[in-house]
């Protein structure tokens, strides 16, 4: 692995690695969506990502990272990331719930969320999962050589602001390699005097739009992880694991 201004930049190889490590992750989250409805115990999912870690014979990437408790993070509503599933927290109808998935392939990590309805969800709720998801492809489409890393942040800021949207501040992108969070930061705005670094081939960057119908501003729960929006506003969350290629960006959990 090659290093850039503390940025670690990967070959073929390693890029395989990751592609295969969110290959699992894009597989896992493709079948907790299937299972989404009204009713079931968000525990449930948990078990659904411990059981496909098992049987691709992979660790579970968050379990025990920075001492997080579970496999997978679960955020209903007005949580933005880090929600803790439980037996007690039981999916109704018109919910929106994220889950955050990764796995440990051969000391490579894979990384990525998506939102996901709970049954028929208020047009409020659809259109911010409409914007949280552009604000994804957005970004991806700025990651490649030539451009600086403030332009993905650009990119997710104007749109979701556009739409009359909060970003979330607090919790940004990252660099993504044999350790879960690398160097850059890649937040989902435009900080000053940040970004300026330019986009080099190699590069494996985490882009995750977390966004919310309201305010910007969050607060952490007594759980000391699940962090929910200040106003209580609906929040959700999507990312994807990108390469930076010579051909353009690679989105190694889209399969």
């Amino acid at each position: 692995m090659k290093k850039y201004r503390g940025v670690f930049l990967k070959n073929e190889r390693e890029i395989g690695l990751l592609r295969e490590a969110n290959r699992m992750v894009a597989c896992i989250l493709d079948e907790l969506g299937k299972e989404v409805r009204p009713g079931l115990p968000t525990m449930y999912f948990e078990e659904i990502v411990q059981k496909m870690c098992r049987e691709f014979k992979v660790k579970p990437g968050f379990q025990g990272m920075y001492g997080f408790p579970y496999a997978l993070c679960c955020s209903i509503n007005e949580e933005v990331v880090h929600g803790f599933p439980s037996e007690d927290r039981i999916l109704q109808e018109g919910d929106i719930v994220s889950f955050d998935v990764g796995t440990i392939y051969q000391g490579f990590f894979g990384d990525a969320a998506r939102t996901f309805a709970v049954g028929k969800v208020s047009a409020e709720a659809e259109k911010l999962m409409r914007v949280t998801s552009e604000c994804l492809e957005l970004g991806v489409s700025e990651a490649r050589t030539g451009n600086e890393l403030r332009m993905i942040s650009a990119a997710v800021q104007k749109h979701a602001e556009d739409a009359g949207c909060g970003v979330i501040r607090q919790y940004v992108g990252h660099g993504l390699g044999t350790n879960l969070h690398e160097k850059p930061e890649v937040p989902n705005f435009v900080m000053e005097g940040h970004g300026l670094l330019p986009l080099k081939v190699g590069m494996v960057l985490c882009i995750e739009p977390m966004i919310s119908l309201g305010s910007s501003d969050v607060e952490v729960l007594e759980d000391k992880w699940t962090a929910v929006t200040r106003d209580r506003s609906l929040a959700a969350h999507f990312e994807h694991s990108v390469a930076i290629l010579p051909g353009g960006p690679q989105i190694l959990d889209r399969p």
